[in-house]
């Protein structure tokens, strides 16, 4: 089922085809079902589009850590010493 979503950081819209149906969507959305519960077969990633329009893309980009790479040259000039 394609669902479109305004991803709540960039304001763009965007359409993912998910492995869900109507009746899946519906009952999370009108019967407040837990989205873990109504799409157990989903990727977390795909959980979060469905809920802030995020894509995995865009969250790697906004909230990767660039100092991840440091800490590892740090702890191997640590282990030289």
């Amino acid at each position: 089922m394609k669902v479109s979503r305004t991803s709540a950081i960039s304001g763009k819209e965007r359409t993912l085809d998910l492995p869900i149906t109507q009746e899946q969507y519906d009952r999370w959305l009108n019967d407040r079902v837990l989205i873990q519960d109504a799409f157990p077969h989903l990727t977390p990633g795909q959980r979060e589009f469905l809920l802030s329009g995020i894509t995995d893309e865009e969250w790697d980009a906004t909230f990767r850590d660039d100092n991840d790479d440091d800490d590892d040259d740090n702890e191997l000039q640590g282990e030289d010493r």
